[in-house]
C-alpha cells in the first residue's frame, strides 16, 4: 500500500452525507491524541467502543500508562490512503514517543466505522488497547520496572578505596523463630532501641516465617554477626553496601551517600532516580555524583504475559580516582585529631590535592549502617559541629597573609626586598588621626627592618606600611590578582576570600588588612593555592581533586615577579630555620620547610583580652618541592599560639612513611 499525507481539507469519497469525513475525524482523534487529551479522544470512540468502557476508565487508565512509561514527545501521524482504499473503513497511524526505557515505534490500522447521530451519520473509531502499545492486550495492565546502577567507587591516587560498594552481612528477624528475650538482647548487640525493633516487626507484611531485615553489619565488625547468630529467631543473609575504610579520617572529603526525599525527588532527574535510590549528600560523593550513579535501567512489560515493550539497560557508574593521598590524609588527622581545625596538602607543583582534613569529624559509615543509640544527637548538638567542614569555609588569615602583602607590594614597585624601614618601638600609627589607634608588634629589637627581617619576626607594622605604601587601590587590585572576591576553580565548594566589607577606603583597615586582621577572610583550601607562586616563577597554580583529569595550570599568572619568588621563600626559611623564627621550635633539622605563622585573634575592639586565637602555618618544601600544607587549628590561646600548629605540621612533613604508603590498603574487593 502506498502512503501519503493528504490534506486536512481534501473531500473524501467516503464522506458521510453532510457530515465529517473519514479523514477529518481521523486527523481530529490523532490531534487530541497527540495532546493526550483522553477526553476528547473518548468522543470520537464508536458506540460499540464506549459501552465497552466508560470514559471515567478510559480516561483513568491510559493517562496513568502513559504518566507510568514516562511518555514524552509523543508524535502519532495518520497516514493517508488512496483513493481506493479509503472506503473501506481502516486508516493506518504511525507513533512514536520516548519512555523511561528508550524510543518507542510502531504502525497500527484503525477502524472507522460509521454510525448515527442526532445531527446525522458520522465516522467514529473501534478503539482496542493496541492504539496503546500493539502488545497490548484488552484487560491486561502495564507496569514499568527500574534497575539501579552500580554506584562508582573512589580511590586515592595509589588505588587505596576511599568509598567501596562492599559485600556485608545483613541481620534479621524471623518471628516465628524469635525467643521471649530476643528484642532484648538483639538491641543490645547492635546498639538501638527495642521499640524501633518492634515497629518493624508489626509491619502489615510481616508473617512467622518472614525475613525481617533490621541492619547491616559493617565489614569491620566482623563479630557481631556471630554474636547475632547465638540470638533466637536472627538470620543473616548476604548483602552490600557503601563502604568507607578509613571512616573519621576521611569524612568531609568523601562524604556519604543517602536515600533520597521527597523533596530530592522533586529536584533529581525524574528518569533516573525513584523510591530507594541514594544520593550523594555531602564531600566527593556528591561532588562527583553525575560520574558515580551511572544511569538507571527500565523495562516497561505486560506482566500478564511477561511481554517486553522496551527495555534499556542499566549504565554502572564510573570509578574516580582521586588525587588524594590516603597515606598523608590519615597523618594529617591523626595529628589533628582532639581539635578543632582544618588541615590542607597540595602537591605545590602542580596543583594537585594531597590531603582535606576537618576536625572534629564523624564516622560516615553510621549514615549508612545505622547511628549507634544517641551518637547522632550528641553529635549534632557538639558545640564544634563535627558535621561541618572546616578547610572550606572562611577565616581571618593572620600573618600567614604577609607573604602575599609583599608580593603585591613587590609587584606594584612600593616596596624594595633590599630597603629597610625604620620602625621604632613596638607600636606605630602614621599620624594623629589614627586617635588612640596603633599598630603594633612583638618585638622592637630591630629598628632597620627589611623584608626578610619583617618576615622571620613577622613585624605587624612593616607589612601595615607596606599596605599603606601601596594604596587601597593597587593593594585590593593585588589582592584580587590572588584570587580574592571570586570562586576557587576547584571541584570542592570553596566560600570565596574576602578582602572586607565595604572596600579599603579608610587607612586603619588598609594597614589591618596588611598583615591579616581587618576583615579579611580566607579558606584554608584559598590560603594554600596563595603560597603556590613562591615555587612556580610567580605563576598561581589551580587546584584539582581529579587524578583523571590533572594538569598543570596557572590560575593567575605572574601574581608576584619570579625573580622575587627566591627572596621571599628565603625569608619563610628564616622563620623555621632562623632561632628568631616563629616556626623555629620544634627544631627538626632534617626539615626543608620554609613557612609563615599566623595568630588570628577573634575579638571585637582592641585591647580586649578575652578572645579566643587561631593558630595557623603555611610551609612547603623548598628542596623536594613535592608538598605544600596549610593547618589551622581552632583555640590556641593558652597553648602556645600558632607554635601549637606548627609542631603538627612538622610531624607531618616529618613522617618517615611520606613517600610512600604506611598503611595497609583497602583494595577493591
Amino acid at each position: 500500500m502506498k502512503k501519503y499525507v493528504l490534506p486536512m481539507l481534501l473531500v473524501s469519497l467516503a464522506a458521510c452525507s453532510n457530515g465529517p469525513t473519514q479523514e477529518e475525524v481521523m486527523n481530529e482523534f490523532v490531534s487530541a491524541w497527540n495532546e493526550q487529551d483522553f477526553e476528547e479522544m473518548y468522543t470520537y470512540l464508536s458506540k460499540e467502543s464506549q459501552d465497552d468502557i466508560d470514559e471515567e476508565t478510559f480516561v483513568e487508565r491510559y493517562e496513568s500508562i502513559y504518566e507510568g512509561v514516562g511518555a514524552e514527545e509523543l508524535a502519532v501521524e495518520a497516514v493517508g490512503v488512496s483513493e481506493e482504499e479509503e472506503g473501506d473503513g481502516s486508516w493506518p497511524y504511525e507513533v512514536s514517543m520516548k519512555t523511561l526505557a528508550g524510543e518507542v515505534t510502531f504502525t497500527g490500522e484503525a477502524e472507522l466505522v460509521e454510525e448515527e447521530r442526532e445531527d446525522g451519520k458520522t465516522w467514529k473509531v473501534n478503539w482496542d488497547s493496541s492504539f496503546i502499545f500493539p502488545e497490548l492486550e484488552e484487560g491486561e495492565t502495564v507496569q514499568v520496572a527500574s534497575e539501579e546502577p552500580v554506584r562508582g567507587e573512589i580511590f586515592d591516587r595509589e588505588g587505596s578505596s576511599l568509598a567501596i560498594n562492599s559485600s556485608v552481612e545483613e541481620a534479621g528477624l524471623v518471628p516465628g523463630k524469635m525467643g521471649d528475650d530476643t528484642v532484648e538482647e538483639v538491641a543490645d548487640i547492635i546498639d538501638t532501641e527495642e521499640e524501633d525493633i518492634e515497629k518493624a516487626l508489626e509491619a502489615e507484611w510481616v508473617s512467622d516465617d518472614s525475613f525481617v531485615p533490621l541492619t547491616k553489619i559493617r565489614p569491620d565488625e566482623e563479630n557481631t554477626a556471630e554474636e547475632l547468630l547465638e540470638v533466637d529467631g536472627v538470620m543473616i543473609q548476604d548483602s552490600s553496601s557503601r563502604y568507607y575504610p578509613f571512616a573519621e579520617k576521611t569524612a568531609h572529603l568523601i562524604g556519604y551517600i543517602r536515600q533520597v526525599t521527597a523533596e530530592d525527588l522533586e529536584e533529581l532527574p525524574e528518569n533516573e532516580y525513584g523510591a530507594g535510590s541514594v544520593v550523594g549528600s555531602t564531600g566527593l560523593e556528591n561532588i562527583y555524583e553525575e560520574e558515580l550513579r551511572g544511569s538507571s535501567g527500565w523495562r516497561i512489560f505486560i506482566p500478564e504475559s511477561d511481554t517486553a515493550i522496551a527495555e534499556k539497560e542499566a549504565e554502572d557508574g564510573v570509578d574516580v580516582t582521586t588525587t588524594i593521598d590516603a597515606s598523608l590524609q590519615q597523618k594529617m588527622y591523626d595529628e589533628m585529631k582532639g581539635d578543632a581545625g582544618a588541615g590542607v596538602a597540595f602537591h605545590p607543583k602542580t596543583g594537585e590535592t594531597l590531603a582535606l582534613v576537618s576536625t572534629p569529624a564523624y564516622d560516615p559509615n553510621h549514615f549508612v549502617f545505622g547511628w549507634p543509640d544517641g551518637e547522632y544527637d550528641k553529635a549534632s548538638e557538639d558545640e564544634e559541629n563535627p558535621f561541618s567542614a572546616r578547610f572550606n569555609n572562611r577565616y581571618a588569615p593572620g600573618s600567614t597573609i604577609k607573604p602575599v602583602t609583599a608580593s603585591i607590594a613587590l609587584q606594584a614597585g612600593s616596596l624594595d626586598a633590599e630597603q629597610t624601614k625604620t620602625i621604632e618601638g613596638k607600636s606605630w600609627q602614621p599620624n594623629e588621626s589614627w586617635g588612640g589607634y596603633k599598630v603594633t608588634r612583638v618585638s622592637d629589637r630591630l629598628t632597620e627592618v627589611n623584608l626578610q627581617d619583617a618576615l622571620i619576626t613577622s613585624d605587624n607594622i612593616f607589612f601595615a606600611r607596606a599596605a599603606l605604601d601601596t594604596g587601597s587601590e593597587d593593594f585590593t587590585e593585588g589582592l584580587r590578582s590572588f584570587g580574592f572576591e571570586e570562586d576557587v576553580p576547584y571541584e570542592f565548594p570553596v566560600n570565596g576570600s574576602a578582602i572586607a566589607n565595604n572596600g579599603l577606603d579608610e587607612e586603619i583597615l588598609l594597614a589591618d588588612t596588611g598583615y591579616g586582621q581587618g576583615q579579611m577572610l580566607m579558606s584554608p583550601i584559598h590560603l594554600a593555592v596563595v603560597y603556590t607562586p613562591f615555587l612556580n616563577d610567580g605563576d598561581m597554580l589551580t587546584p584539582t581533586l581529579n587524578l583523571q583529569e590533572q594538569q598543570q595550570e596557572a590560575w593567575q599568572e605572574q601574581v608576584i615577579p619570579a625573580e622575587d619568588t627566591e627572596i621571599i621563600t628565603e625569608g619563610l626559611r628564616g622563620i623555621v630555620e632562623n632561632e628568631r623564627g616563629s616556626a623555629y621550635e620544634p627544631v627538626k633539622n632534617q626539615l626543608t620547610i620554609a613557612g609563615k605563622t599566623g595568630t588570628a585573634e577573634l575579638k571585637t575592639a582592641q585591647g580586649e583580652e578575652d578572645g579566643t586565637e587561631n593558630g595557623w602555618f603555611v610551609a612547603y618544601d623548598y628542596e623536594k618541592e613535592d608538598m605544600l600544607i596549610t593547618m589551622m587549628i581552632e583555640d590556641v590561646k593558652g597553648r602556645g599560639g600558632s607554635e601549637y600548629t606548627v609542631e603538627k605540621v612538622k610531624n607531618v612533613f616529618d613522617s618517615s612513611e611520606r613517600n610512600k604508603s604506611f598503611i595497609s590498603k583497602v583494595k577493591r574487593p
